[in-house]
């Protein structure tokens, strides 16, 4: 009621100034009733919040420039990687055995891609050979970046480009190829997706092949597409080639031989290695069971194991001649000395050692041929442990392998103070220690040269590596003889004949370790030799892991298979037959060597 009041009072009042002639800015009405005080607090509060964008322009523009620089380039500068092609890996004689071919990884931005026709993921699921669930899966993320799949070859990236599904982009990578698959698997190895070697020569030489990736820097849109091109950051050195010590010829003889013996005798596994008498090269090393190194999706540990560097066995009969070298070097012996054998039988330390073919005397070159336990311990105790242990180590025996190949284990032979006379009565003939295939057949190196040993080599080698003295040269001459003898019609390893060449060689079995006790059913056969033997070219070793059926010992399974290799290579090596006799002679009963 007051209101209405005192809007009609000032009206009048307005109009009486007015009729009074009072100017219209002068009027009552205008009057300002609020204090002063607070204008000058909104005058201040604007010149605060001025004053306030300036310093914060300032600091932003001067202070934190490179910091809000480096911010922004995170934001849409990307480092692209430039790959450096991985180095070939080549045989001795230039045929590729590893390449890299171009492929792709395909990524993809989820939230843009789950924004196609479901026709189109259909479509790529396909192309990326697994199920629409699957690939919806990686797709349900959160993340801005997923990688779908790597190594996508380029013809099935052809294909998917033309689906145009936004979010989905490539980025450049590279595969690794073996073009002769599972026979140089275990030589060769194989890198993962990040083309990082894994196995063999791949993992071992890693950092020369794989060379330095380079990069270059961009501008990429928030799809992923490069807008603008920076510039190159860095080139990329390509990764060095590497040229192996292998003859893929005699590598595919040599995994042929072992994987008909395994499938013949019905064995566990095989390996067998080649080397070279005057360079030491590895020419070939053979496993079975073996696997694909371009498709390990089916991949088992059988199949990976390396047996020829990683598996140890009890060497057995194998190193008699060492023994009876060391005999003949320390001179308590001569080729002809007759020893009484005693009818195959002998007690040593309270246990018994027989013979397989008990004779009641046996010069040393027939306890070789016979393959002889009491005539090797006979020997043996003319001898001092000492001597022997040393001799072992000089061969490589125990000692950590220095082949330049990955996993290569060094074996096991005890301290000599340690041994007990039963102990060194059966290290004498190959029992008590434990060596690896490729050890074994280096060591035959000294018979196979003139008493010298050479370090193994897996990759090429150029010029003639310098030996090391371990017996003197007519040593070595006259083991040739007696280990020629083996290989003859009344030696033990006759079935290791080769039509056309004089060749030489020990077989051995071993008794499986199985929960720590030698097993009466398992068993390890093999046979290390040397061929031709007029002018040695060739050391070959052969093992059969396990042979199941009525065939069980090294003579049986290991000299048959052996021969087959060395027929084969010794032509295909161009090697001159030095022997006129082409009827192999086998008798019906040929001898075997004693586990």
């Amino acid at each position: 009621m007051s209101r209405p009041n005192a809007r009609v009072e000032r009206r009048a009042t307005s109009r009486v100034a007015a009729s009074k002639g009072v100017a219209f800015s002068k009027s009552p009405v205008l009057a300002v009733n609020v204090p002063s005080w607070r204008s000058r607090l909104v005058l201040f509060v604007l010149f605060a919040a001025f004053a306030a964008l300036g310093a914060r322009a300032l600091w932003l523009q001067g202070v934190s420039t490179q910091f809000l620089q480096k911010q922004g380039k995170s934001r849409y500068e990307r480092t692209l990687e430039l790959p450096a092609t991985r180095g070939k890996i080549m045989d001795r004689n230039g045929a590729v055995l590893a390449s890299s071919l171009p492929v792709k990884a395909v990524w993809a931005i989820p939230e843009d891609v789950l924004k196609s026709p479901a026709e189109k993921i259909q479509a790529l699921a396909r192309l990326l050979e697994m199920p629409e669930a699957d690939l919806r899966k990686k797709l349900d993320s959160d993340r801005t970046f997923v990688y779908l799949k790597r190594q996508v070859e380029m013809p099935v990236i052809a294909q998917i480009e033309k689906l145009k599904i936004d979010g989905i982009d490539t980025r450049k990578e590279y595969k690794r190829f073996y073009p002769q698959g599972e026979v140089m698997t275990h030589m060769v190895g194989f890198t993962n997706v990040e083309d990082i070697g894994q196995e063999g020569m791949e993992l071992f030489h890693q950092k020369a092949l794989v060379g330095v990736p380079g990069s270059r820097r961009v501008i990429k849109d928030r799809l992923g597409h490069i807008a603008e091109d920076l510039g190159m950051f860095r080139e990329p050195h390509q990764g060095k080639d590497l040229t192996l010590s292998v003859d893929s010829k005699l590598q595919y003889i040599a995994f042929t031989s072992v994987k008909n013996a395994v499938e013949k005798f019905n064995a566990q596994a095989g390996g067998a290695v080649v080397l070279d008498v005057h360079t030491g090269e590895v020419l070939a090393m053979a496993n079975y069971p073996t696997y694909n190194p371009n498709d390990r999706s089916k991949l088992t540990g059988a199949q990976l194991r390396n047996r020829v560097i990683t598996d140890t066995f009890e060497p057995g009969s194998t190193l008699k001649p060492i023994t009876v070298a060391l005999g003949l070097e320390k001179k308590r012996i001569t080729p002809d000395t007759v020893f009484d054998v005693s009818g195959g039988r002998i007690v040593v330390g309270g246990r018994t050692i027989r013979d397989m073919h008990p004779k009641d005397a046996l010069t040393v070159g027939g306890i070789i041929q016979k393959s002889s336990n009491v005539g090797t311990v006979k020997i043996a105790q003319m001898l001092q442990p000492q001597d022997m242990w040393e001799l072992y180590t000089k061969l490589g025996f125990g000692q950590a392998p220095r082949y330049g190949f990955p996993g290569a284990v060094a074996g096991r032979v005890r301290p000599w103070k340690s041994w007990k006379p039963i102990e060194y009565a059966n290290m004498s003939f190959g029992h008590g220690l434990s060596v690896s295939l490729l050890q074994l057949a280096r060591s035959y190196m000294v018979f196979a040269r003139d008493g010298d040993i050479i370090p193994l080599s897996f990759l090429k080698v150029t010029e003639e590596p310098v030996g090391q003295q371990v017996i003197s040269p007519k040593t070595a001459a006259q083991v040739r003889t007696m280990l020629e003898s083996v290989v003859g019609p009344d030696g033990t390893a006759s079935k290791a004949q080769v039509a056309g060449y004089r060749v030489g060689g020990k077989t051995g079995t071993a008794e499986k370790i199985v929960n720590g006790r030698y097993s009466k059913t398992d068993n390890i056969g093999y046979f290390v030799g040397i061929a031709p033997m007029s002018k040695p070219r060739f050391v070959i070793a052969v093992m059969i892991d396990n042979p199941r059926g009525a065939l069980r010992t090294g003579g049986s399974v290991a000299a048959p298979t052996a021969a087959d290799l060395a027929s084969n290579a010794l032509r295909a090596a161009n090697v001159p037959p030095d022997s006129s006799v082409t009827d192999i002679i086998i008798p019906e009963n040929p001898l075997e060597e004693s586990m």
